[in-house]
């Protein structure tokens, strides 16, 4: 039993000025942390035991998956990462120095080079794979700009867990496992999630899901079909091809069309009156291949991501006005692809324009009866293309609808990268050299308990899922100087203690309406209230804090009543 009086949970009425969400705004209200620096916190007695509950159910589950928790350095060697070909490639998120020897590190914002290396100096055979390890651990990336409290912050707690495998269909059981393991461990936060398909970044790998919590709040799009499981992160989800031709005007000779400072799409085909899924649009990028044209229907956005994985280039970035005027000759928003002599891809919505109208690479002007595959033969076609609410499912053909979310766990099939970068061999049963398969599995601790916040709030504060909750029940005696009501609250809170309920004493000398304030923001799932003239008839009252709904009860069967309604909670966050 913990007693506030003796405790260090400093609520506040007034919202902090640079809270941007609900999260970031009710952990500072709540006493759970105290900022020291941006993206850096210190983490308050109540919002540590919120961490750790959420480390437990972590490491539960981890260890049921036939993890084994290991404990890698904070501060890592710049070799390693020069190994794996990450040094240069990470960008500025990665904090580097040097020590007293002049010699370079990082701070660690993950760790595939140091449990490769781990690996390679220890494992020899394949009779030791599979092997999965994990680590909970303090992490940094130097993030640009931190904001979100802890849902984008620069120093932070992570799972992250890291399999290997002998070949292939091994890493595919290890990565099922992993899976299957992450359900469990946000089923038992009592969150409502999804397991969406994913890009794997900077990490990279063949393929990737992304666990996210939905909430308004998200800072991702993701869409999921209506009729089956189907789910991806937008970066991720794929377009099908048009299954009919988009009509046009002619089938005639390109011609030109004065179109003066008409620019956008809106702009031009307006003043062409023509539809825009008609126009061929052109955009330009500066990629780690060359210089690449990437050709959409007009009533289509670029997917980036797509196009940078479809060249299989490090980075693609658009071009700029002067670098736009050398490759085309006229500046933005009249680049088209006829006689373009730049590499040009195209998405599969251009393919289904029957006759259609682009830019003629000169200021204002267009071409109109443009045929693709007559006046223009791109490279290649491809889903190049940010899909759009009601595309049909690719797995079903279902309409898609978007969400947000909000990403708390992602999970990686890594192959060889970083093995084989970094020679983690093993030998097989004939004594051939092998390289092991990887996959990697990570979970933001402190942005998972921010994330259910997001998920679980109202008016009045925090709704803790109980099983991440810092107490389980709050035991306020309304009048800490009257003798019956806090012997009878001393009583209760005793006999719950005593049973394994977690309680927290609300024994402060403070007005009742602060106390049930304070119990409200803070989230405490159950609330046990004694006042005079209740405890003088012999009763209590007991308050569900996520529905709000509050029974009488005689002193005697207090603590049974409150044990239940905490069983019933627990149940609730069963996986």
């Amino acid at each position: 039993m913990i007693r506030y009086s003796r405790y260090l949970m400093p609520t506040t009425k007034e919202t902090p000025s640079d809270a941007e969400v609900v999260s970031h705004r009710l952990m500072l209200r709540a006493g759970l942390l105290r900022k020291v620096a941006s993206g850096i916190y210190n983490y308050l007695p109540a919002g540590l035991r919120v961490l750790r509950k959420v480390e437990r159910i972590l490491r539960e589950e981890m260890d049921g998956a036939g993890a084994l928790e290991v404990l890698m350095p904070a501060v890592v060697p710049s070799e390693l990462w020069k190994e794996s070909g990450r040094w240069d490639a990470y960008g500025k998120d990665l904090l580097r120095f040097k020590d007293r020897a002049d010699r370079e590190f990082c701070l660690g914002p993950t760790h595939e080079e140091v449990v490769t290396d781990l690996v390679r100096r220890e494992v020899r055979s394949y009779r030791q794979l599979p092997l999965t390890l994990y680590q909970i651990q303090d992490k940094f990336r130097d993030e640009i700009r931190p904001r979100f409290g802890l849902m984008r912050g620069r120093e932070f707690f992570m799972k992250d867990a890291y399999s290997f495998d002998a070949n292939e269909e091994g890493a595919a059981e290890s990565y099922r496992k992993m899976y299957e393991a992450y359900c469990r461990i946000f089923r038992r936060m009592g969150l409502d999630f999804r397991a969406v398909e994913a890009d794997t970044g900077s990490i990279g790998g063949s393929s990737s899901h992304e666990f996210m919590v939905i909430a308004d709040s998200g800072e991702d799009a993701i869409v999921s079909c209506v009729v089956c499981s189907y789910g991806a992160n937008v970066e991720k989800a794929e377009c099908l091809p048009y299954s009919a031709p988009v009509p046009g005007a002619t089938k005639g000779k390109p011609r030109k069309v004065a179109t003066p400072g008409k620019r956008t799409i809106e702009e031009v085909s307006a003043f062409l009156a023509i539809d825009p899924a008609t126009l061929i649009k052109t955009l330009l990028f500066e990629t780690s291949v060359g210089d690449v044209a990437v050709l959409v229907s007009g009533a289509h956005e670029v997917n980036e991501i797509k196009v940078k994985n479809h060249l299989g280039a490090e980075y693609v970035r658009l071009a700029g006005e002067e670098r736009v005027r050398e490759m085309t000759g006229a500046p933005s928003g009249f680049a088209g692809p006829v006689g373009l002599s730049v590499r040009t891809i195209a998405d599969h919505s251009v393919r289904s324009i029957a006759s259609g109208a682009t830019g003629a690479n000169e200021k204002d002007v267009h071409l109109v009866d443009v045929v693709p595959g007559r006046d223009f033969i791109p490279e290649g076609y491809a889903d190049l293309r940010v899909v759009r609410e009601g595309d049909p499912c690719p797995r079903c053909g279902g309409a898609l609808r978007f969400s947000r979310g909000i990403e708390v766990g992602h999970v990686f099939r890594l192959g060889t990268k970083y093995s084989e970068a970094m020679r983690a061999v093993y030998l097989d049963e004939g004594g051939r050299e092998r390289v092991t398969v990887m996959g990697c599995y990570g979970i933001g601790v402190g942005r998972t308990a921010a994330a259910a916040i997001e998920q679980n709030h109202d008016d009045d504060g925090i709704v803790w899922p109980i099983s991440i909750a810092p107490f389980e029940v709050a035991v306020i005696p309304v009048n800490v100087k009257q003798a019956d009501v806090m012997a009878a609250a001393e009583r209760v809170a005793a006999d719950l203690d005593a049973r394994g309920v977690e309680v927290f004493f609300d024994d402060r000398e403070e007005r009742p309406g602060i106390k049930f304030k304070d119990a409200d923001l803070t989230g405490i799932p159950v609330r046990i209230t004694l006042g005079e003239k209740n405890v003088a008839a012999g009763f209590g009252e007991i308050r569900d804090r996520k529905t709000g709904e509050t029974i009488r009860v005689p002193l005697t069967d207090l603590a049974n009543e409150a044990i239940a309604l905490v069983e019933r909670k627990k149940a609730e966050c069963a996986p």
